[in-house]
Parts: structure tokens; sequence; C-alpha cells
């Protein structure tokens, strides 16, 4: 053998044992908890034979409480690029068969690497979670590298897509690189999140609580909102990434993918002429409209779950890549609530940062009253929407459903706010609140001096009528300008699409700033 054959030889053995990760043993556990290994999950996220991979023989430096005598090539993560349908992305996978994936300085300097080549090459970046924490070991040097990473996560927000899955467990420091992150999604069973675990939680407050219930992936979508997807399982998570990043572009200089559309723009939806209910007090699903008017019905919704009284998902019209936000009458009758506002504002933000237009539908009776809305902050959290629509230059079509009432109006991109084109259902009802309401306020005096009981309930109906005719209704509205036109709900679709074709060279720019004060 020459000298030469000797080498590659080498070469193939050490490739073989890197990626291998912690061993074949500590492989074979990884399986029998359900779990892929940080290879098997790039391999199912990109596509074939397109992984270039980084760093395959770092090894880690520190010499502290013996850990030098243990060391694996790629130090517990797995770093490169490749392709998702032919676009470029950059990935990093932690690898919880070394060192329980535990983050250490090299560990910390491959990611940063991948995550400076993504941002040097416009390209979306994605994180796969597995990982026991900082290595202890490494003390300030892993808390160092953590920052590092927090760092280039702020500085890459709103210039390339960043996406985290979460496949394993992701605790105290390590959450915030996610949180950081536009879109998290998490594993049924098998992942979790939170910043101090249930023994800490334990000492400190004396509550019993188990991994699941503090940080499992069904809390994190339904209570906290944190978890924009959850997964059955891995080959399930992966297929989702590979969907939502169909949707978006490479960073915030290009558009998303404009798609073949196979869809006729001008298709009639009879259904919806027909979909709201003659009882204004009636929920029907919004989703419903969605599903009729997007191109083959096909929609991504972010956060189901949670907040499930606004619907926020993206889908295309015409093959155009678009956001959309919608009010849901089926849950809350579609009110705006904290979390509700929260969830719509980072949506609206996201599209906005990278050139998504917005098509907003709406049905909202209001905001949430209550003691427990008002202490919460409803203010503030309210506004953060507010703020969002009417900072956002993309494209922005609203459509007004049925009820738009009061400050709920207002912010549910109305022409107020930079709405470009705004239309009406005929079902629509604009006004700065419900009939019944505004009658109570306005009638007052005049019931009060009505002594019989039936004679006032006549009088507040005929009035409540009276005040639908006058306000239950888009043309009072229209009649100023603030909705363009009042369209037949079939057309819809078509209306919707000559809009955002119409809006394609749209230039709006923001006053210059350092950056806006949002009320957080």
């Amino acid at each position: 053998m020459s000298v030469n054959q000797g080498k590659i030889k080498e070469l193939v053995t050490l490739r073989e044992q890197a990626k291998l990760g912690g061993g074949q043993r500590r492989i074979d556990s990884q399986h029998a908890k359900g779990k892929l290994t940080a290879r098997e999950r790039i391999d199912l996220l990109l596509d074939e034979g397109s992984f270039e991979e980084f760093d395959m023989f770092v090894t880690h430096r520190c010499t502290n409480f013996g850990i030098e005598k243990e060391s694996y090539y790629g130090d517990g993560v797995v770093t490169g690029y490749g392709t998702i349908d032919g676009r470029l992305v950059y990935v990093f996978s932690q690898d919880f068969t070394v060192f329980g994936g535990s983050l250490s300085e090299t560990f910390a300097a491959k990611i940063c690497k991948v995550m400076d080549m993504a941002m040097k090459n416009g390209a979306p970046v994605i994180g796969i979670n597995d990982s026991g924490g900082a290595r202890i070991q490494e003390a300030v040097n892993a808390l160092s590298g953590y920052t590092e990473i927090f760092q280039r996560n702020i500085m890459a927000s709103g210039v390339i897509p960043q996406i985290s899955a979460i496949m394993g467990p992701c605790a105290g420091g390590a959450v915030y690189s996610p949180a950081l992150t536009d879109f998290i999604l998490m594993n049924k069973g098998t992942s979790y999140m939170f910043v101090t675990g249930p023994k800490v939680v334990k000492t400190v407050t004396g509550e019993e609580v188990t991994q699941e219930q503090l940080g499992g992936a069904s809390m994190h979508s339904t209570k906290s909102g944190v978890a924009h997807f959850v997964c059955e399982n891995e080959q399930e998570g992966m297929a989702i990434i590979r969907k939502l990043l169909s949707y978006l572009p490479q960073n915030n200089l290009e558009d998303a993918p404009l798609v073949a559309c196979t869809d006729d723009i001008d298709r009639l939806e009879d259904a919806l002429n027909e979909l709201i209910p003659d009882n204004p007090n009636k929920p029907y699903d919004v989703l419903d409209v969605i599903h009729a008017i997007v191109d083959n019905g096909e929609f991504l919704e972010s956060q189901r779950t949670f907040a499930p009284n606004i619907v926020t998902g993206f889908a295309r019209f015409n093959g155009q890549s678009v956001g959309i936000i919608a009010n849901q009458p089926k849950y809350y009758a579609g009110v705006l609530d904290i979390n509700a506002s929260r969830k719509a504002a980072r949506f609206v933000r996201f599209c906005d940062a990278f050139n998504i237009p917005i098509v907003t539908l709406v049905d909202v009776p209001g905001f949430l009253p209550g003691t427990a809305q008002e202490y919460g902050g409803i203010i503030t959290h309210g506004a953060k929407l507010l703020f969002a629509y009417g900072e956002a230059t993309v494209p922005k079509v609203t459509v007004i459903l049925r009820k738009a009432y009061g400050g709920a109006y207002c912010v549910m991109s109305s022409k107020h706010l930079r709405g470009d084109l705004n239309y009406a259902w005929p079902t629509a009802e604009i006004a700065v609140m419900g009939a019944q309401g505004a009658v109570e306020v306005l009638m007052a005096k005049e019931a009060k001096a009505i002594e019989d009981d039936a004679k006032r309930a006549e009088f507040l109906a005929e009035k409540e009528e009276e005040y639908r005719q006058k306000f239950a209704n888009p043309y009072v509205a229209a009649k100023y300008g603030y909705i363009d036109d009042v369209i037949e709900p079939r057309n819809t679709r078509f209306r919707i699409i000559r809009a955002l074709q119409s809006l394609v060279t749209k230039k709006v720019v923001n006053p210059p700033k350092k950056h806006s004060n949002i009320p957080l």
C-alpha cells in the first residue's frame, strides 16, 4: 500500500468513526427512546445527498475534571449546509450520544460558524436541538458559547429565517436561542423546554410537576405559545420544516418563491355566499373561508392550538406566498385578548420582515373585557398588534366578513393603519359596538323613563333594529372610502388575487430611525 493510499484509508476510517458520534451503544440507546440521531435527522430534513459537513474532526479542548480522557470527533454537534427543494440552507444538529449533547466552547464555535455562513450567503438556518445543556466541566466557556450564539440569533433576526426543532431536552440558558428564532417546532413525548427543571421548581416553590407538565410540547403549544408547530414523530417534524420553508424567502432582500398555480384564479365559491349565519351571535369556522379561497385549499397554520380565537398561517394566492391572519368566531366569538394579540403581532412582524404580503380576514366583536385581561396588560399587548400592522410596509389586503367593532376594527389592518385594499362582504357590520350595547348607552335615559317592563323591552328592541339598519352594514364605511369595495363573498379569491397583483410594485418606507420602540 502506497503512502497516499494509507492516508486515504486513515481519512475514511476517521470519517466512519466521526459518524458514530458517541458510539453504537449510545446510538442504540437513542433509538430505544424513540429518537433519531443527529445525522438521521439531517438526512430526513435535507435533499438526498446534498449535505456538506463542516468541522467533522473538531474535538473539545477542556482539561477539567478528567474530561480530557474522553473525546469524540465532532464534539456533540453536526454542522454544515445542504438544500431543501434545491434551495440552500444551513443546519446544525445536536448529538445527544456525545456528552448528552451538552454544549462546549468548540460545540458553540461550530454553530456560530454555520450561522455566520448563513448570514454571509443569505440563507435560512435550522437548528435541531437535543441537548442536556451547558457542559459543566467547561464552566464560563460554555456560558460564553451560548451567548455568542444568542448574539448571532439577534443579528440574524429579520435578515434570514431561523427555525428551531426541539427533538429532545432543551433547558436552562439553552432555551433562549430557540426563543430568539422565528419558529419553534416540538416533538410530542420526547421534547421539552424550560428555564428551570422540576427539581429546582420543587425546591424553590414547592410545586410538584413533571417534565412534560412543565415544558412538554402540549403545554408549549396550548398554554405558553412558545411552540409554533407540534409533530407526532420526527419524520413528520422534518416534513413540516420543509413545507414551512417553501413559503419563505431565502432572506429579507428576496421574495418568497413563486409556485406555478394549478387552481383557477377566478374560481367561484358559491358556498361562501351562505356561510355567514343569519343570527349575528352564531359562530362559524373561519378556516372554511380560508380553505375556500387559497390555492388548492392548502393552508399551513402556525400556533394552531394557542389563542385559537385568532388564526395565523401561510398559504398561496396564484402561486404567491402570503401570511393570513383571521379572527376565529368558533372560539370566544373571535374576540381579541392578550394571547391573540401577541400571537398575531409577532406573525405580522415576521411577514413584514420577509416581504410576505398579509391578508387579514376580520370578524371581531372587540377586545375581551375583564379584570384578568386588564391586570394582565391587554392595553400594552393589544397595542403590539396595532403597532405591528401600522409599521408593516408589505402589501396588506383586508376583508371584513362580519363584525368589526370598536378599537378591534381599527387594529385589524384597517384602512387607517395603511391597509392597501380593504374589502367587505355585504354581511359586514362596522360600528363602535354591537347594537344591544350601543342602544343601552344611547337610550339609557329614555328607557329608564318607561316604567312598564314590556314597553321598555319593545322600545329597546325597536332602537336596536334601527341601529342595525344604520350601522350593521358596510356602506357607511364605504361612503367615507374606508372600505374600497363591497364584494360578493364567492368572488373573494379573485378579488384578493387581483389586489395582490396590483400591489407587487408597492413601495413604502418608514421614517429613518435606529429602531422603533414597540410596546413590549
